[in-house]
């Protein structure tokens, strides 16, 4: 119990943490826009269930680090000449949650650009989703989300106190923060068609990975992985455009594109 409190520890606990909560902010931005789709009195809860079942996954698969390190071991191997594998259970929960968040961003997308089922309604319902529906889709992205955060802490400590204490700090934070972050959201569409697209990317880069760990090799070519500092790089670099554009739209008049035939009204032409 003394080693908690060393120097050591407390650095360790600390930078686990700080990457915990980097590491949940895709979670959040989900989590977020999952329950927008829900009447407002509706969203905070289905937010802290979302979050608290985060927590529950990742000290459950901290209690059994052996089953998710045996994740990591192959237990096929495939070798059809142009197309090479060894698959992992770790690989195919990343390449299923991948292809589960492509969907679900591309789908909200389309449902939010086209209209329908997820638009407002009288007394600020949101359509028929429910609060079960929603969390449903929220636990199954946070096994996703919660192997990956787990190896990552595996790799970074072996003190299993240390990990749980980290994980139950940095859901805390998150839940703190999940309120007003999405609130933001829902006050900015753009926001929203941010955090799909991040979505997008980040379901690519999972995967990415999930082929990258399953060593796949087709016509002689590795699958790369995609280096998640670029990756919240690029989300950093969007959300900063995107912030001062908010700044600058309140300090000016809306700008109205106007088209050929507005413009020949204007010069006579027509």
């Amino acid at each position: 119990m003394t080693d908690l409190f060393s120097a050591e520890s407390i650095v360790s606990l600390l930078t686990l943490t700080f990457l915990e909560i980097v590491l949940g902010i895709d979670n959040i931005i989900f989590i977020s826009i999952a329950a927008n789709k829900l009447a407002r009195q509706d969203q905070a809860k289905a937010r802290n269930i979302g979050l608290a079942l985060a927590m529950a996954f990742r000290l459950i698969l901290l209690l059994g680090i052996s089953f998710v390190i045996s994740l990591s071991k192959p237990f096929t191997h495939i070798d059809a000449g142009w197309f090479k594998a060894a698959f992992t259970g770790q690989s195919l929960i990343l390449f299923a949650g991948g292809l589960f968040l492509l969907y679900k961003a591309t789908s909200e997308i389309h449902h939010k650009l086209e209209g329908g089922e997820h638009e407002e309604t009288e007394g600020g319902a949101k359509g028929k989703s429910t609060v079960a529906s929603v969390v449903t889709q929220i636990a199954i992205t946070n096994i996703v989300f919660s192997i990956d955060s787990i190896l990552t802490a595996i790799g970074l400590t072996q003190n299993v106190a240390i990990m749980m204490i980290a994980v139950v700090l940095s859901i805390l934070i998150m839940m703190f923060f999940a309120g007003p972050v999405g609130k933001f959201v829902n006050d900015h569409p753009t926001i929203q068609m941010l955090g799909l697209a991040f979505l997008i990317m980040i379901g690519f880069m999972l995967v990415a990975e999930g082929a990258h760990l399953s060593e796949v090799v087709i016509f002689k070519q590795e699958v790369g992985t995609v280096p998640k500092g670029y990756l919240y790089f690029a989300i950093a670099f969007s959300l900063l455009v995107e912030f001062l554009n908010i700044r600058l739209r309140k300090k000016q008049d809306p700008i109205q594109l106007h088209g050929y035939e507005e413009e020949a009204h204007r010069e006579g032409m027509i």
